[in-house]
């Protein structure tokens, strides 16, 4: 009984369906090409005035301050290859999950590892922002 009130329960909250708009991984792949080559012209109207990044480290960054950081070659990533990559969508909200390998140089100091990472997207006024990117290291 207690299974079958757990299973009506997630039902009735809701689905996944498929995302308006045309959401798809190609999307999610230009938030990391542009990142790549430090594009932020191109990356800047892909971020919503609001978009908030958490680092693996723990610090938090706006879009200016990301994009500044990116503009002034303080940070340059040299790789960032993602796999096991999941998108689920629901209304006009569209959610990443996957693991990526990624290094880079950031104030000076070479970095690199592997991390599990979060991104929330949502469609407003016809387009898809990030409004927010979270990871975690794994090693």
């Amino acid at each position: 009984m207690r299974l079958l009130s757990i299973a009506i329960l997630c039902c009735s909250y809701g689905s996944w369906a498929a995302c308006p708009g045309q959401f798809d991984s190609s999307t999610d792949q230009q938030w990391n090409q542009f990142r790549l080559h430090s594009d932020v012209k191109r990356l800047g109207p892909l971020l919503a005035e609001e978009f908030v990044l958490t680092h693996s480290d723990g610090r938090v960054e706006n879009k200016h301050s990301y994009l500044q950081d990116l503009a002034s070659s303080n940070r340059v990533n040299s790789q960032i290859e993602n796999f096991d990559v999941q998108i689920r969508c629901f209304e006009n909200t569209a959610i990443v999950t996957g693991r990526t390998l990624q290094q880079g140089i950031s104030a000076g100091k070479k970095w690199q590892g592997e991390f599990r990472f979060t991104r929330l997207w949502f469609y407003q006024n016809n387009q898809w922002l990030l409004q927010a990117s979270h990871s975690s290291r794994l090693r």
